[in-house]
């Protein structure tokens, strides 16, 4: 059975600074990451989506953690194909950039921001705390030879450095073409990033377990809120999840760990504190719910 870690997609979010989790003294950058690594042992960055990482914040962040502690960090919007502002970029490379569109970008201009991205990530990956890189691909990323390129693509350049995936897209989990997604992802040596949202709403992502490195599983609880795709991020991910919602996917947290060393449970409802409340809940349940007997798959390839 694989070590299963139950965290958060952000230690950062404003609503959570306000909410009142975090206890007086304990609300500068240095003393929130120190408390919220005291309860939860992994956490996602997601401010490297919006611009590249620092060595120094890095540092910090190794510092700040004990030992065995996991960031996974969201890969840089251009990665992954989202609209950039050229601000986003150093300043040094924003001539290099145009203005973004669905078509690829300048691979030189990519090759140069992966270097940094990385270089800057080093500290994290030296001191064991790097979990995955996350590449979260927007919903107009659909299958097909294209896309494929794209993550063959990125499968080479990021070699050595473990990437979870993401598809926005729902037609990479439809059940006829499940198994055609996860033989891509497993000979890539990318690991799947599986959801939780509402599936009332158009373009849900169908929920799954599916394993592709031996390495890692993650999934990711968006929650269930119907105005997925529309409104405000409190629209999209204001959802409280109950305790009943949450142990419906306890088989397939359990599955999943089985056939993986590490499984990755973070919460994306960052509305307040919902997500610290619904990691807690989780995390509880885990712990004190009997797991059913059942076999274990045979674990992927590395």
């Amino acid at each position: 059975m694989g070590d299963t870690r139950v965290g958060t997609c952000s230690w950062t979010d404003p609503k959570l600074v306000t909410s009142g989790w975090y206890p007086p003294g304990r609300r500068d950058a240095e003393g929130r990451l120190r408390y919220y690594a005291e309860r939860f042992p992994v956490v996602e960055v997601d401010s490297t989506y919006y611009g590249l990482p620092s060595e120094r914040n890095s540092l910090l962040w190794a510092e700040r953690t004990p030992d065995g502690f996991r960031f996974d960090v969201k890969a840089f919007s251009l990665f992954t194909g989202h609209p950039t502002r050229t601000a986003a970029l150093p300043a040094d490379l924003r001539a290099r950039h145009t203005r973004h569109t669905r078509d690829a970008a300048d691979p030189v201009l990519l090759d140069e921001l992966w270097q940094r991205y990385t270089a800057a990530l080093e500290p994290l990956r030296r001191t064991g705390r790097l979990g995955a890189l996350l590449f979260q691909f927007p919903p107009w990323f659909g299958p097909g030879d294209r896309a494929e390129a794209v993550l063959r693509e990125w499968a080479g350049r990021a070699a050595g450095w473990p990437v979870a995936v993401e598809f926005r897209h729902p037609d990479w989990w439809h059940p006829d073409r499940r198994e055609t997604s996860a033989d891509l992802l497993a000979r890539l040596g990318m690991s799947t990033v599986s959801v939780d949202m509402a599936q009332s709403v158009a373009d849900a992502v169908p929920p799954v377990d599916v394993v592709t490195t031996s390495r890692l599983a993650v999934v990711r609880f968006h929650g269930r809120s119907t105005s997925w795709g529309s409104g405000s991020k409190e629209d999209r991910f204001r959802h409280t999840y109950t305790a009943d919602e949450l142990a419906q996917w306890l088989p397939r947290l359990r599955a999943m760990a089985g056939r993986a060393d590490e499984l990755h449970v973070l919460f994306n409802n960052c509305c307040a504190d919902a997500a610290v409340r619904a990691a807690e809940t989780m995390s509880g349940l885990l712990t004190t719910t009997t797991a059913p007997t059942a076999p274990t798959a045979p674990r992927p390839a590395r």
